[in-house]
């Protein structure tokens, strides 16, 4: 959708080094809120960097009228008391932070590269990405109820110009039997005491949780963050995980949680509503050469069993495999985006990709070692289907045309609003830009 994924960059635009040569002026007004020239500018440099972009005027046209539909969304936004957690911001803070870093390769290089410290880069994006978070949640809010139907989707493909279709790529159909190693009673009770010698620190007010966190937590997403994990849904976290921290009273520590990721202790946070903020300390149980071992023999052993005939592979998945998400549908893997179980070739990756690459259809791979976010896994995988590239059709591409239309219809319902907004709001923008093209008519009255 065209703006269901509206200014995902824009944020840059307050930090961006050439902004500093930009005299500021009002450029537009929607409601109370306004668009200055330096967001336009400042935009269209960064833009202009990545090759994206010409000198021509239609460029800044199309960047403020993002702007604009953004700002109508904000000013909907307050008046249907949408909002963001501070939390919910740092922790998306943080995480485009360290994406950056990572791309460009360290702190000092980023502080180079911007003319500016780390903490004066992160105080300067907070602002624009609260607005950006605020606007993704309006629109979500709008198309919210957009739905089709089976026969819905049939019309829409009828309708294509058999010319149009686009070409689908390599697609992939993959089962597979999963073999966690088996943690000792030795270590599992090792890594308990271990938790419990902090728990019981914390509750003495020798220590800290957030500097436990920090020191000892092996959740990489969440430990330089003293174990916050920002605002979450029950169906977000681990079952047990769950129960723990929808329970927790404030300021309390949770017992010792056992989940697929390892073992935690948890703190409350906060709560707003159906979502919970807590810390948490993560240890992951070690893993023996023996215990690994252990886990290739099973493979090995659910493997004999498959090829003498005793167990079809879907037999053996529901029996054997340790994965939740795929045992009770034959081993069968989707993708947790759109639920699709064709999945493209470039989205499968690691060993997974390794392993795909040396099968054909209806052959089984040999057991192999799979680090997963969960740790280590062993794996055998079969490949059940192979979609070659074509040109896309409704019998293989249901559910690529079924989102499309999902997405059209959404986009439809946006466009609704905004007009309907266009006409309800106050909106003045600068003559320079009366004689401007834009997408939707209606910003001039």
């Amino acid at each position: 959708m065209r703006y269901l994924s509206l200014l995902v960059l824009l944020f840059l635009a307050s930090y961006a080094s050439a902004q500093k040569n930009v005299i500021d002026k009002i450029i537009a007004v929607v409601g109370e809120e306004i668009v200055l020239k330096s967001d336009i500018e400042n935009q269209f440099l960064h833009e202009q960097s990545q090759g994206l972009v010409n000198s021509s005027t239609d460029s800044r046209t199309r960047i403020l009228e993002n702007l604009l539909v953004q700002k109508l969304l904000v000013a909907q936004a307050k008046i249907d008391s949408i909002e963001v957690t501070d939390t919910e911001v740092e922790n998306a803070l943080n995480s485009q932070l360290e994406q950056y870093v990572q791309h460009i390769g360290s702190r000092e290089r980023l502080e180079t590269y911007f003319g500016k410290s780390y903490e004066d880069i992160k105080n300067e994006m907070r602002n624009p990405l609260r607005e950006q978070m605020i606007t993704q949640r309006m629109q979500s809010k709008i198309v919210e109820n957009v739905r089709v139907t089976p026969s819905e989707v049939r019309y829409f493909y009828r309708k294509f110009n058999k010319d149009s279709l686009p070409e689908v790529p390599d697609k992939y159909e993959i089962q597979q039997i999963v073999i966690k190693p088996r943690i000792s009673d030795t270590e599992k009770e090792r890594i308990r005491n271990r938790l419990r010698d902090f728990r019981e620190e914390i509750l003495a007010g020798k220590q800290t949780f957030n500097t436990l966190a920090v020191l000892y937590s092996e959740d990489p997403g969440s430990a330089a963050k003293g174990g916050e994990l920002g605002y979450q849904t029950k169906s977000a976290l681990a079952p047990a995980f769950a129960e723990a921290a929808f329970s927790l009273k404030p300021g309390r520590v949770s017992k010792i949680v056992e989940t697929e990721f390892g073992f935690h202790i948890l703190q409350y946070i906060d709560r707003q509503g159906d979502k919970v903020n807590v810390r948490h300390i993560l240890l992951r149980p070690r893993i023996s050469d023996e215990e690994r071992q252990e886990a290739i023999q099973h493979l090995d052993t659910v493997l004999t069993y498959i090829h003498d005939g005793k167990a079809t592979f879907e037999e053996a998945a529901a029996y054997f495999s340790m994965d939740k998400k795929t045992r009770n549908n034959g081993g069968l893997i989707f993708n947790e985006e759109d639920a699709d179980s064709k999945l493209p070739r470039e989205t499968i990756e690691g060993e997974m990709a390794r392993q795909v690459n040396k099968l054909k259809v209806g052959e089984i791979s040999s057991p192999f070692l799979d680090q997963t976010r969960t740790g280590e896994e062993y794996k055998v995988i079969k490949i059940k289907a192979y979609y070659p590239s074509h040109t896309a059709n409704l019998d293989d591409d249901w559910i690529s045309f079924e989102n499309g239309l999902k997405s059209k219809k959404q986009q439809e319902v946006l466009d609704k609003w905004i007009k309907e907004k266009q006409a309800n709001t106050y909106i003045h923008i600068d003559e320079d830009y009366k004689n401007s093209k834009f997408h939707y008519d209606g910003w001039f009255k």
